[in-house]
């Protein structure tokens, strides 16, 4: 167990990283500004180019892109905690193709509106997590295993439907829709809605956190101590669920934030959900607004899927923890 310094400590760099990566992406593009210029841009005294650069373009992006980055490391460390299994990530249980279905349907159909997307892409992933909830629960036995194995089901059936959209689909729709499955922050121009909901979702997650942390030691153990077992699953559920489409329908599906962040912030601070939690959102945003950054500069002027990126990053870093630090089954 970290103790309360070093607990701070890392905190304090998370938030100032996470400072830092949105400075960077402020700053950072085909008209490259330095830091004081950014600064003035913000507080409305620079140039009026630098202003709609900063406030305009880059600003509502970078929030948008750390927004979502929280949501889904939020979204990770809560299916971890709920499916005791270090392997769990927020698209795990279909969420993610439910929202893929509803946003290529979309598209398929003409709807020009990124509104118009995104409402159909928090669609799909509502009711996929209705669906696997559903079938999960049906007789009242509700598992993990139960669970885990509805949801890799559903998001089979998703990534069927996925497919099939993509085969029919006419050639000047593809790349638009390729793109929203491999993660776009182009089009995620209002950040305001996954910020709510990464503050909202975050507030409800540190609530539970002292019954979060009896159950990852174990159902029976938090069951002894007091905790309502049923319905902290089910919170769990619904919340990962929800932070999960709040991420996906703004970015679309972006990979490895939501099971590399919490595996960092373990080795950093330990299994304190108080701690956790907090520190996984500053992490996980620095690393989704920095990967943004980089999708839309190292090729300028083209710009690169975000969650290609994300995907270069984690596999070496999760790989890594492997090689540290082999998975034991906790179920």
């Amino acid at each position: 167990m970290p103790s309360r310094e070093r607990a701070f400590l890392v905190l304090a760099l998370l938030a100032a990283a996470a400072l830092a990566s949105l400075m960077q992406a402020l700053a950072a593009g085909s008209l490259a500004l330095p830091a004081g210029a950014v600064w003035d841009a913000l507080l409305g005294r620079g140039d009026g180019m630098s202003q709609e650069v900063v406030r305009g373009l880059r600003l509502p992006r970078a929030l948008a892109a750390f927004a979502c980055g929280g949501l889904l490391a939020l979204a990770g460390a809560l299916m971890q905690v709920l499916l005791r299994n270090p392997l769990a990530d927020p698209y795990v249980l279909g969420i993610s193709g439910g929202a893929a279905v509803g946003a290529l349907a979309a598209m398929l159909l003409g709807v020009g509106a990124s509104f118009g997307i995104e409402a159909a892409a928090f669609a799909g992933a509502l009711s996929a997590m209705l669906l696997v909830f559903g079938l999960a629960h049906g007789d009242g036995s509700w598992t993990q295993a139960r669970l885990l194995l509805t949801g890799v089901i559903v998001a089979a059936g998703c990534g069927a439907a996925v497919a099939l959209m993509l085969s029919v689909a006419p050639e000047h729709k593809l790349r638009g829709m390729l793109f929203w499955l491999m993660g776009d922050a182009s089009h995620a121009t209002d950040p305001w809605t996954p910020l709510l909901a990464l503050a909202a979702g975050l507030a409800v997650a540190l609530f539970f956190a002292r019954e979060l942390n009896l159950l990852a030691r174990g159902a029976q153990l938090a069951a002894t101590l007091g905790a309502n077992v049923g319905r902290l699953r089910l919170a769990l559920y619904f919340l990962a669920s929800l932070l999960t489409a709040a991420a996906v329908t703004s970015v679309g599906s972006v990979g490895f934030v939501g099971l590399v962040v919490p595996h960092l912030v373990r080795l950093a601070l330990g299994n304190d959900q108080r701690l956790l939690l907090p520190a996984a959102v500053l992490a996980g945003g620095a690393l989704l607004t920095l990967a943004d950054t980089l999708a839309r500069t190292v090729v300028a002027p083209q710009q690169l899927p975000v969650g290609v990126l994300t995907a270069l990053i984690g596999v070496p870093v999760f790989l890594f923890l492997l090689a540290r630090s082999p998975v034991r089954s906790e179920a």
